[in-house]
């Protein structure tokens, strides 16, 4: 009887150290552990609806692409798998989300501990939490506060399921499928024929849409928000800025779309001018790294799909279920530029001034994001012979975790599925190791070289 609580006392006490000392690490293994599991479960004759095994390479890419709540596919989800295969898919996207906010959050903590005072107490006052290893605490407070709006967003589509003939089982097992994707980001359908049916129905997407919009701003930004709802003058700096940001790429994005797709027979033209402006909200939200699609994305005109590539880049906001190099990334490199052009010294937001070090690691993650990017297409262009507008958007689309598609990603050869199995990884744990990292190596010296500005431009 004591063996059990001393074994959760010791993991508790690793978990707890691992976060204190190497959060990184942590965030690795623990997505590298949780992928190994669910491909080893997918692999199993029970989760196909055949009942044969799945290849190792489709049990593995669907195992990342759930864990990472990309929701890119090799097969179609809602024929392939069988329930409990879904089921599995299901638990690997809730247990993805919440690793992500509180993996993230964790590394959030683990620098605001090495940038003052003052900043440690203002994420303590925001994160109700005090110490690094209160690990506890900080879960509970993700999967409390994540739950209870895929609760909401559920009850809200149950309804419209029953009316669409849909038993009243069936409808509560698709209105939680679709709840759990659409917060997280996952962008997974349970059925064979996804969201088209409804490309025209408010009830059915719009609820689907907000879950992926509030699941892209993020944990640090759902919690400061909540706590001073009705004052936003309280609204931290970061979160402000994600709101900001978000909110005009959305505008953007839905604008865009809508003008580049109004006559499209393949996409828009079929539609009313409400389901029109349905359609393009959609669009101009999903690629936060929602993932889901009311009209064939392949048919798409190739100005839409380099206009998707660059809102799939940026992603949504930092500590949230979406991929990229996260809005406030574009954000800080956007307000230097300004600043740059009004000759101001200090970079400003809101009555607040960005440290240096802040744009550095913005620089520094949209580079090496960039890099990767351009690695993985030529990769992929080697290996497959299509063209670059459908490879750089596959790229990009795993890389930001966003799981739109052109189509092609089923018949892509299996070394170039291992490529997006990688791209997937790293997307969604390199961008948030990769910045900590760098917030955290933060070398004092003593001597300092003189300033000497080349030319530059």
């Amino acid at each position: 009887m004591a063996a059990g609580p001393g074994l959760l006392w010791r993991a508790r006490e690793y978990v707890d150290r691992s976060a204190r000392q190497s959060p990184a690490r942590l965030a690795l293994g623990v997505f590298a552990l949780v992928i190994a599991l669910i491909t080893v479960l997918l692999s199993a004759p029970w989760a196909t609806a055949h009942g044969e095994r799945a290849p190792f390479v489709d049990a593995l890419f669907t195992a990342t692409s759930a864990t990472t709540v990309t929701g890119l596919v090799v097969v179609p989800t809602g024929e392939y798998w069988s329930g409990w295969g879904l089921v599995v898919i299901l638990v690997a996207i809730k247990i993805g989300g919440l690793g992500v906010m509180t993996l993230a959050s964790l590394l959030g903590m683990a620098v605001s501990r090495r940038i003052g005072l003052t900043q440690r107490l203002l994420v303590s006052s925001e994160t109700k939490v005090t110490r690094l290893g209160e690990v506890g605490s900080l879960v509970r407070t993700v999967i409390v506060t994540s739950t209870a709006l895929e609760i909401v967003i559920a009850i809200v589509l149950f309804p419209r399921l029953l009316v669409h003939g849909e038993p009243v089982a069936t409808a509560a097992w698709h209105a939680g499928f679709y709840a759990v994707s659409a917060f997280n980001n996952a962008g997974f359908v349970p059925t064979p024929e996804g969201l088209a049916p409804f490309v025209s129905d408010w009830w059915m997407l719009l609820p689907i849409t907000v879950g992926v919009f509030i699941g892209s701003l993020g944990f640090p930004v759902i919690l400061n928000v909540a706590h001073h709802l009705r004052q936003p003058r309280r609204w931290n700096l970061h979160s402000k800025l994600t709101l900001t940001t978000s909110l005009a790429l959305v505008v953007f994005g839905s604008v865009v779309v809508a003008a580049f797709e109004w006559t499209n027979p393949g996409t828009f033209r079929p539609l009313d001018p409400g389901g029109t402006a349905l359609a393009s909200l959609f669009a101009g939200v999903m690629p936060r790294s929602g993932g889901f699609s009311t009209v064939d994305v392949g048919q798409m005109h190739e100005g839409t799909w380099l206009l998707l590539d660059a809102l799939m880049f940026v992603g949504g906001g930092s500590a949230s279920t979406a991929g990229g190099i996260k809005v406030t990334t574009l954000a800080v490199m956007l307000l230097a530029i300004v600043a740059e052009g009004r000759g101001d010294r200090d970079v400003e937001a809101f009555g607040r001034r960005i440290p240096r070090e802040t744009l550095q690691v913005a620089i520094a993650v949209g580079f090496i994001s960039a890099t990767i990017v351009l690695i993985a297409s030529l990769l992929l262009l080697a290996m497959t012979g299509l063209t670059l507008d459908r490879i750089l958007f596959e790229t990009i689309s795993a890389f930001a975790t966003c799981g739109l598609t052109t189509g092609i990603t089923p018949t892509l050869p299996p070394p170039a599925k291992y490529v997006l199995v990688v791209l997937m990884f790293i997307g969604r744990t390199g961008t948030m190791t990769l910045a900590a990292a760098l917030a955290l190596r933060n070398r004092r010296r003593v001597i300092r070289y003189p300033e000497e500005r080349p030319i530059v431009g």
